[in-house]
């Protein structure tokens, strides 16, 4: 078997990717890249190759002679993305609904299950994990390399921000009644309420998001 070794750029772009999400990397911070270098004892060709990939993928944005800043979600950003990705991924729902097997359902309903144990114990952070682990799955169960590309791409950009809905008062109750309103769709192979479940639970998330930003406002100006 032919072993296949990810490029240092593309570990040091794994790296740097994961503390973007861990909010390590903060939004809107630049990136020193001799800090960089230093800390992850890497030249300077790496590191630079990786932040082309970041910056394809939109996580930071390149300003001409300043250098690289993680990239910050705005609420136009979010309102434009959203709409899309419900679009996406409920059709990722509408085809996992004809696609999955007996056995990939049974696996599904024990991510619900980790699911609802989260909720109620009210984690967040593994909450979050496993939600995520939920969208994947749909996702691979479509069935679709197309659509898993555009979606991948979105959910990049959306994972800056996605762990704060969350902690919008009722949301984590919310999302678990939403997912398991989609599960119930894909377990009755009912693709057009399974995509409409979907479509629902994404576009609540903005929602959720945006109770998150007024709240967060309000805090600013009192």
């Amino acid at each position: 078997m032919r072993i296949v070794h990810n490029s240092l750029h593309d570990e040091v772009a794994a790296t740097l990717r994961e503390e973007i999400f861990a909010g390590i990397l903060a939004p809107g911070s630049f990136v020193d890249e001799a800090a960089l270098c230093e800390r992850l004892s890497i030249s300077r060709t790496p590191l630079r190759e990786a932040l082309k990939v970041l910056t394809a993928e939109g996580l930071l944005r390149h300003e001409p002679r300043r250098g690289c800043f993680v990239a910050e979600v705005t609420q136009k950003d979010l309102d434009d993305i959203f709409p899309v990705i419900a679009l996406l991924e409920g059709r990722c729902a509408w085809q996992a609904a004809r696609n999955a097997s007996d056995a990939e359902l049974a696996a599904l309903e024990a991510l619900h299950d980790k699911l609802a144990r989260h909720a109620r114990a009210k984690r967040i952070n593994d909450y979050y994990a496993t939600n995520y682990a939920i969208h994947e799955a749909i996702i691979m169960l479509a069935d679709n390399r197309w659509l898993a590309q555009v979606i991948g791409d979105l959910r990049k950009i959306l994972k800056l921000a996605r762990l704060q809905q969350l902690h919008a008062p009722g949301r984590l109750e919310q999302s678990l009644s939403e997912h398991l309103a989609v599960f119930a769709a894909l377990k009755a192979r009912d693709s057009d309420g399974a995509e409409a479940a979907m479509r629902t639970h994404l576009n609540r998330q903005r929602d959720a998001l945006r109770a998150v930003a007024a709240q967060q406002k309000a805090k600013l100006i009192s």
